[in-house]
């Protein structure tokens, strides 16, 4: 049965952890310079409706490092960005490429290409979800602090889609996730109602971050939201994390943030150089997270 990747409850709690791993064993096999090719001769179509710097390197580069090849297609390029329907997309391109990588706005989108496809899909992003940074972000705790099991999380500023990811994580992980988000930005209460135990709401970041073992933050105006920027940067101006506010998580605290970052707005230019700060490590873990997915979907190795 051929295998998705739209989010984090497509795959089990046991199959992340082996793919946090053999992101880990990739990664030190890149860096002594051993060749790994299984995917010699594959293909992976990639669809971008909404651009990206570290989605669109992270998953070539990946294909390139493992033998295989990539397709770059944007809306120019394509019928669906003339409206062909999604499933004849879907069904056309399945039989050409071997998986294929989707970044769009809407989420619906991934799950009806998913549908009529004959190979893989892997959810590079939607306006609701998205799972692929979720990987490179816990392989990132692993890497520096171990297992994030039982630990406290905790996401300040929008209830956007890479909440919606860690709220996912949060149990597929096994870890607390507290949110801190102003009134009216909450994430979806269907996604809330389903992991009460999991997850709460701390508007407070101070009351929050207590004791946390990792703080995250994104941007406060998605990408199509940029005419709400001015709004949002009333509503969120008390929701930047910097230096003062990491002072009252744990002493072992991680900072991420998916980028890229606005600095002076949801993080402060300090924050980002601070020691505490993991986000180049987590930015690269995008490349090795995603060969241990790509791996795992075409070739079943786990």
């Amino acid at each position: 049965m051929t295998r998705h990747f739209l989010t984090l409850t497509d795959l089990t709690p046991k199959e992340l952890g082996y793919l946090i791993q053999r992101a880990i064993e990739l990664k030190t096999m890149l860096r002594n310079g051993q060749p790994h090719t299984p995917l010699q001769g594959k293909t992976l179509g990639m669809i971008f409706e909404k651009s990206s710097t570290r989605t669109r390197v992270s998953f070539e580069v990946a294909m390139t490092q493992f033998g295989g090849a990539s397709i770059f297609l944007s809306p120019r390029d394509t019928q669906l960005g003339r409206g062909e329907p999604i499933e004849d997309s879907a069904r056309v391109l399945s039989r050409m490429v071997d998986a294929v990588m989707i970044r769009t706005f809407d989420h619906a989108t991934v799950e009806t290409f998913a549908r009529h496809s004959a190979v893989p899909v892997i959810n590079a992003l939607t306006d609701d979800f998205h799972p692929c940074q979720l990987l490179a972000d816990m392989q990132t705790y692993v890497e520096h602090r171990g297992s994030i099991q039982g630990k406290t999380v905790v996401w300040v500023g929008d209830g956007n889609n890479m909440c919606a990811s860690y709220i996912n994580a949060a149990a597929q992980f096994d870890f607390n996730l507290v949110i801190s988000c102003p009134d009216g930005f909450a994430p979806a209460p269907a996604l809330l109602d389903k992991y009460p135990e999991r997850v709460r709401i701390e508007q407070d970041p101070a009351k929050a971050v207590e004791g946390a073992h990792l703080v995250v933050t994104d941007v406060w105006a998605s990408m199509g939201q940029e005419e709400e920027q001015k709004a949002r940067e009333a509503a969120f101006r008390d929701y930047q994390v910097t230096p003062a506010l990491m002072d009252q998580a744990d002493p072992q605290a991680l900072f991420m943030h998916c980028l890229p970052a606005h600095r002076g707005e949801e993080v402060s230019h300090e924050m980002m150089e601070d020691p505490r700060a993991v986000v180049w490590d987590e930015a690269e873990n995008r490349l090795h997270a995603q060969k241990a997915l790509l791996e795992f979907l075409l070739t079943g190795q786990h």
